[in-house]
């Protein structure tokens, strides 16, 4: 009998049941039945959660929860409205601007972790410099629309550090085409660590560097990141 338990569990995928269906404790059929059916769920949504973490590649959390306080002065953040993913629902775009180590990247992780574990939704984490990258090396290899696709499947796009280096003419015109490509069709939250007076000294064209802000700035929230680095308050409190 445990062999064709074993079996039809894996016809129907419900793989959890034949190594758990011992250890469930009720006191009539209804109950065990509910019981079977709420663990099951729960590991489905799970392994679900897993594989839309899998390839977001989002940056390590650090291990003490993220305090609130820390970010309270940055002008316009609607908590609740970001950690709820409302702006990924109506397409909208974060552009979060400020000085090193504010917590834009650490807030565009705990969106993107909201987004995914309370939303399902499908996120990607680049760097500027690593998407730029990517694209070339997929250009390269001719396998640009197959980049095209991966990033159409996506809810939001989270591009990260844009600013820190400069890019060459093919590196912006690609970026350029991912962001043209997201307009209107989902959501991308921006870090950047520079005013958009100062963006051509990243695109390196005029031209293009007032398309690639057009787009961004229409639907788009931005938010000012106040205050000392984060991180190098955390190393001067910890070397006390």
């Amino acid at each position: 009998m445990e062999a064709q338990i074993k079996e039809y569990a894996k016809r129907l995928k419900l793989s959890w049941i034949p190594l758990n269906y011992k250890t469930i404790k009720a006191a009539t059929h209804e109950e065990y039945l509910l019981k079977l059916f709420e663990y099951e769920i729960q590991q489905r949504e799970e392994r679900k959660i897993n594989l839309l973490l899998q390839p977001a590649t989002l940056p390590k959390v650090p291990g003490k929860p993220f305090e609130w306080e820390d970010i309270q002065m940055v002008p316009g953040l609607n908590k609740e409205y970001v950690l709820q993913g409302e702006f990924i629902v109506k397409q909208e775009n974060l552009i979060f601007y400020g000085g090193v180590g504010t917590g834009k990247t650490f807030l565009s992780t705990l969106i993107a972790l909201n987004a995914i574990q309370k939303q399902g939704k499908r996120v990607k984490f680049f760097t500027a410099a690593a998407l730029v990258n990517a694209l070339l090396e997929a250009n390269e290899k001719g396998l640009l629309g197959r980049f095209f696709k991966q990033i159409e499947k996506l809810d939001l796009l989270i591009i990260d550090e844009l600013g820190y280096i400069p890019l060459h003419k093919q590196g912006a015109e690609l970026l350029f085409q991912i962001i043209s490509m997201c307009y209107e069709t989902r959501s991308l939250i921006v870090t950047t660590n520079l005013q958009f007076g100062q963006w051509n000294h990243v695109f390196g064209d005029p031209i293009l560097t007032e398309a690639v802000i057009d787009r961004l700035i229409h639907h788009s929230h931005l938010l000012f990141f106040n205050g000392d680095s984060r991180r190098l308050r955390d190393s001067i409190l910890h070397s006390k």
